[in-house]
C-alpha cells in the first residue's frame, strides 16, 4: 500500500490525457460509438501496459549491468524528475493531435490499433508512466507483484476513458453533446492543470534523489 501513496498522485497527473479522450469522443460520434471507443481505448490499454512492461525490463537490464541496481533507479528517478520540470515549465501548450475532418474513418480493428498509436501522439502526456514505473522497480516487489502493480495501475488509468464508451451505451445520441463540452473543458484545464501537476511531481522526484545522493537514504 505504500507504494501506491507515491503511484496516486503520478496516475492522477496522468490521466489528464486530452488527447486520447479528444481520440474516444471522436470514435464516441460514429456510426458504432460504444463498440469503437471501447475498442480504441482497449487498444490503449493492451499498449500502454505492454510499453510498460518493456520500459521496467530496460530499466532492470541497465540496473543489473552497473550492479548498482537501487542507485540507478534514483539516478532515473532524477532525469524523469529535470524532464517533468521542464515539461512543466518549458512547454506552453502541448501539440498532441486531436481528430479533424482528415482523420480516417474507423474499424474496430483500426479503432484497437489507433488506440495504440495515441500512447505516441499523447506525448508529453505519458511522461508520468515512466515516474510510476521507475517507483514500482524502487520498491523491490517480486517480479509478480511489480506486474500487478503496473497491471492494477493500468486499469485505474482507463477507467475515467470508460465514461466515454459508458455514456454512449447509457445516453445514445443524447451523449454526443455532454462528451463534447467534457472533451472541451478537458482541453483547457489540462493547460492549466498539467504544468502544475507536472511540476510538483517532478520537483518531488528530483528533491528525493537529491537526498539520496547526498545522505544515501530516499526523502520520501
Amino acid at each position: 500500500m505504500e507504494l501506491w501513496t507515491y503511484l496516486v498522485p503520478i496516475l492522477l497527473t496522468d490521466m489528464v490525457n486530452p488527447v486520447l479522450f479528444a481520440f474516444l469522443v471522436y470514435a464516441a460520434g460514429t456510426n458504432r460509438p460504444v463498440l469503437l471507443s471501447s475498442s480504441m481505448l482497449l487498444g490503449h490499454t493492451v499498449a500502454y501496459l505492454g510499453a510498460g512492461i518493456v520500459l521496467a525490463t530496460f530499466f532492470e537490464k541497465i540496473a543489473a549491468y552497473l550492479s548498482v541496481p537501487h542507485t540507478i533507479d534514483f539516478l532515473i528517478e532524477l532525469v524523469l524528475g529535470i524532464v517533468l520540470l521542464w515539461l512543466a515549465f518549458g512547454t506552453k501548450k502541448d501539440t498532441g493531435k486531436r481528430p479533424d475532418e482528415n482523420t480516417q474513418q474507423f474499424t474496430v480493428l483500426s479503432a484497437f490499433g489507433f488506440g495504440a498509436v495515441v500512447n505516441f501522439i499523447g506525448i508529453p502526456f505519458a511522461i508520468p508512466y515512466f515516474a510510476a514505473i521507475d517507483q514500482i522497480l524502487k520498491a523491490d516487489l517480486s517480479v509478480t507483484r511489480s506486474v500487478i502493480a503496473l497491471v492494477g495501475y493500468n486499469l485505474v488509468y482507463a477507467l475515467p476513458f470508460a465514461a466515454v464508451p459508458l455514456l454512449s451505451a447509457v445516453l445514445g445520441e443524447k451523449a454526443k453533446p455532454l462528451l463534447t463540452r467534457i472533451n472541451a473543458f478537458l482541453d483547457k484545464i489540462s493547460g492549466i492543470l498539467m504544468p502544475l501537476m507536472l511540476g510538483l511531481i517532478g520537483l518531488a522526484l528530483v528533491l528525493d534523489a537529491t537526498w539520496y545522493f547526498v545522505k544515501g537514504t530516499p526523502l520520501f
